[in-house]
């Protein structure tokens, strides 16, 4: 396993390949299982909660993520829940529900930049999982939010696509100016 650099959206080059869309994975063999173990690695080092493979460069559909709902380790209430890695390769969501929730969503590709989001509140998702099979599974809350944004990845989309011009121009700017104050640190 080795970290990967995450591209963001200040970067010219690494904006244009995060505009892309990504390739279904034909098949399911070592290197796709390395790159999925690469990406968790690289995702819980950033830290965050879900990364697509288009985040790293890679343009195949294959999205990590780890919402924290694993069952803790031990039966204490202020127990952190266990870590529950999920790989999805070639996601795709089924059925959306009409309704609607609204989430403060965050990207490893645009750092320091928090905005909310209307997306539907529940979603089916079909992938197939690091072993060839297909599974399926209704999601709502973090966890339907977290896939549907990590798919919009894969398709090309930011959420930042889903704010106002106004408001994804405030972003960008944002991120600009915190990226070029990291670097110059």
């Amino acid at each position: 396993m080795s970290l990967r650099r995450i591209l963001t959206v200040d970067k010219p080059a690494d904006l244009q390949v995060l505009k892309q869309v990504c390739a279904p994975v034909a098949a399911i063999d070592e290197d796709v299982k390395t790159l999925a173990a690469d990406m968790l690695e690289t995702m819980y080092d950033a830290p965050g909660i879900g990364l697509a493979a288009i985040q790293i460069g890679d343009l195949r559909r294959v999205v990590v993520m780890d919402v924290g709902d694993g069952e803790p380790d031990d039966a204490s209430e202020d127990a952190e829940p266990a870590r529950n890695p999920m790989v999805f390769v070639n996601p795709e969501i089924l059925w959306a529900s009409d309704e609607l929730s609204t989430y403060e969503e965050g990207c490893l590709s645009i750092p320091d930049y928090f905005d909310e989001v209307k997306r539907p509140a529940r979603v089916r998702v079909a992938w197939l999982d690091l072993d060839g099979q297909r599974q399926e599974r209704e999601a709502d809350g973090l966890f339907a939010t977290c896939i549907q944004h990590e798919i919009d990845h894969l398709n090309g989309v930011l959420f930042i696509d889903h704010l106002s011009r106004l408001r994804r121009d405030r972003a960008m700017t944002k991120v600009k100016k915190v990226m070029r104050a990291k670097e110059a640190a």
